[in-house]
């Protein structure tokens, strides 16, 4: 069943390790195939050392275990949350990558401050209000879904324009059409965080403002992202 996506969903959850995004288990990649509704996702608390592609496992979007001889990730009611509410994305990824994970810890947004941040977001990474003790002691992974959605749904963000959220004092999680892109905004999310940091550092000691322009940003977002995107090879 399904025995591309979980090809591909076992390549990708490979590449966390490989771009240096994930230590130990901290993290998992899913996808859905939005003709059976059906997820694909890596099995809780496995190493990617011992992992392989039978490993993962296949949910449906109730959380329904389909096929597979391991407990998904924890984090699976997350990610189903993510493909109920956000139809047009294709893939999940959830990492603690330290950059990006230290301003969610902080409860902090990433500013958007130059060029590489605007080509992947034509806006501030945004960072979700904190859990409630009620939402923890709840069903706590589910709620961290819910406040994602609230988060943009309140500030009218549309996660494809924003492709990745900070949840506050925990970490990123990022989406797109497919794992592996999902995966790329994951590594691109991790690099526009150190980049912030060293940036605000540099700012803080010249004692000046920092913040890219609207129009500077809306330039190199559009022409990546907008209906008339030059960047790249035209098909």
């Amino acid at each position: 069943m399904l025995e591309k996506l979980k090809q591909d969903v076992f390549k990708a959850n490979l590449q966390l390790k490989q771009f240096g995004l994930v230590v130990l288990t901290w993290g998992n990649v899913s996808a859905i195939d939005r003709q059976t509704g059906l997820v694909v996702i890596k099995p809780s608390g496995v190493p990617y050392e011992t992992m392989s592609r039978d490993d993962m496992v296949v949910v449906d979007l109730q959380g329904n275990k389909v096929e597979g001889k391991l407990n998904p990730s924890s984090d699976t009611p997350t990610h189903l949350e993510l493909y109920r509410q956000f139809e047009d994305i294709g893939a999940v990824v959830h990492t603690h990558s330290a950059w990006a994970t230290s301003f969610a810890q902080a409860g902090r947004e990433i500013k958007a401050y130059g060029t590489t941040h605007a080509d992947f977001a034509n806006r501030s990474i945004p960072c979700t209000r904190g859990l409630t003790e009620q939402e923890v002691k709840g069903e706590y992974e589910l709620n961290t879904g819910r406040v994602i959605v609230e988060c943009f749904k309140e500030n009218s963000i549309n996660p494809t324009d924003c492709p990745a959220v900070l949840i506050h004092r925990h970490g990123p999680f990022c989406w797109g059409r497919d794992c592996f892109k999902a995966v790329e905004n994951a590594l691109i999310l991790e690099e526009i965080a150190k980049m912030a940091f060293r940036t605000e550092e540099i700012a803080a000691v010249e004692n000046k403002q920092a913040g890219i322009e609207g129009y500077l940003l809306d330039k190199h977002y559009n022409r990546k992202h907008g209906a008339n995107a030059y960047y790249g090879q035209q098909k």
